[in-house]
């Protein structure tokens, strides 16, 4: 069904950047990069598709179940989104908030063209019937300079959609809902926005993924909607009959010394508010594996080890699983869907209450952008740190959130969620 081919481009930073401005010329685009972390379960160091021949777009009515069928017929690569609002496919919930940005609430795509990269070569993966393209497309890739259309707005107004006092009385009922025994803790996300205003997406992921270099950043261009994200966190992968789920809770800003910087992890590792956070959240997760896991696989093989990345240090955990040899992918998505790390516990109680305290739709946002492989295994990462644009409508927009617990500082997450949105504000605002 494919023709396969071995490529070693003489640059491989270079050959990235010119064959990912070359995909612009396509409408349906998705990018996944590493940026080069030594992740252990890590396949690809990046990975391409571009050129749907089949395609999927659904809302969240009997999505699941649409996804299911479109991936076992299609047996073959399949990229994509699933939106956070496909818990209502899941559970009696509704997504009643605004939306600014109208995405789909599920696509995916079959792929013409794939390019997947590891170390210093890349593997070119066409359909047959478009095969013929192959070696026309590495020498106009080559040979690709940018030819940018857009005029860039350097004075993007981002405004909030929750302002500073109402998210404190927002967090207040949140945090009054915890003690009431409502929920353990919740995941509270505001959004931050832009109206009436043209970005160079590409050029936009590019600053943002230079500033981040996180391990699971990607680029997707679905028509006139995009998402540029430089996400740190894995939601879950499937390679044969191991699953594994990497939730991040707990984060502390970077300092300008390394003196300060090793200060800031320890405190970190030490800071009970920030543990408990994960810990509750490993206990989700693992409760949600086991609905699909071989009885006694669910193991913890990390727990609240620190990372650092280029903005912030993060909190992961890994958990891990093992499936029957015929258990069908999609059905271990939706198992588990959406990821605890962005919802709360107990997660029911917790998307009820995140529903009516919310200002916005969350759309893509705290959902998973990954593939299907022609196998059935599968990898997705989850939809934060990201800026969503829309170019017809000239809407921006990022959001962040945190983890409430019954010791949260409102003044302490509302700050937390300015580091987090420090990067895109930059790249925004540059």
């Amino acid at each position: 069904m494919r023709t396969k081919r071995l490529y070693k481009p003489k640059n491989t930073e270079e050959f990235k950047s010119q064959v990912l401005n070359w995909a612009q010329q396509f409408d349906d685009v998705v990018w996944l990069d590493s940026n080069n972390y030594n992740q252990e379960y890590s396949n690809y160091e990046s990975i391409l598709a571009v050129d749907a021949f089949t395609s999927i777009q659904t809302d969240s009515i009997n999505a699941f179940d649409d996804l299911k069928e479109y991936q076992y017929t299609t047996k073959d690569w399949v990229f994509g989104y699933l939106t956070y609002d496909l818990k209502n496919d899941i559970e009696d919930l509704r997504s009643n908030n605004f939306d600014g940005l109208g995405f789909p609430d599920l696509y995916f795509f079959q792929p013409k063209k794939i390019f997947l990269f590891k170390i210093d070569e890349v593997e070119i993966q066409y359909l047959n019937f478009v095969d013929d393209e192959i070696d026309g497309d590495l020498i106009e890739i080559n040979e690709f300079r940018k030819l940018s259309q857009y005029q860039l707005n350097n004075d993007i107004k981002i405004k909030l959609r929750i302002h500073k006092d109402e998210y404190f009385s927002k967090v207040q009922t949140m945090l009054n809902h915890i003690h009431r025994g409502d929920v353990y803790e919740a995941n509270f996300c505001q959004e931050f926005y832009a109206e009436d205003t043209e970005i160079d997406p590409l050029e936009t992921y590019f600053k943002l993924n230079k500033i981040s270099k996180p391990p699971f950043a990607s680029y997707l261009k679905i028509g006139d909607k995009y998402v540029l994200s430089a996400s740190p966190e894995r939601y879950l992968k499937k390679e044969g009959e191991k699953i594994i789920s990497q939730p991040i809770k707990g984060t502390s800003k970077r300092a300008k010394s390394d003196k300060e910087d090793e200060k800031l992890i320890i405190e970190l590792l030490n800071d009970e508010k920030e543990r408990s956070e994960n810990i509750m959240i490993v206990d989700l997760v693992r409760n949600d594996l086991s609905k699909t896991a071989i009885k006694g696989s669910v193991i913890v093989e990390e727990l609240c080890k620190v990372y650092t990345f280029e903005q912030v240090h993060q909190m992961i955990s890994t958990v891990t699983s093992q499936v029957k040899p015929h258990t069908n992918p999609v059905d271990i998505i939706k198992s588990t869907f959406p990821m605890g790390s962005m919802t709360g516990a107990p997660k029911i109680s917790a998307m009820q209450i995140i529903e009516k305290l919310e200002e916005s739709k969350r759309g893509v946002y705290s959902g998973a952008i990954g593939y299907f492989t022609p196998e059935g295994n599968f990898d997705f990462n989850v939809v934060i740190r990201s800026i969503l644009y829309n170019a017809s409508k000239k809407y921006v927009s990022y959001s962040v959130g945190g983890a409430i617990t019954a010791k949260s500082s409102p003044l302490k997450e509302y700050e937390e969620c300015l580091v987090k949105a420090k990067a895109m504000r930059e790249v925004l605002e540059n």
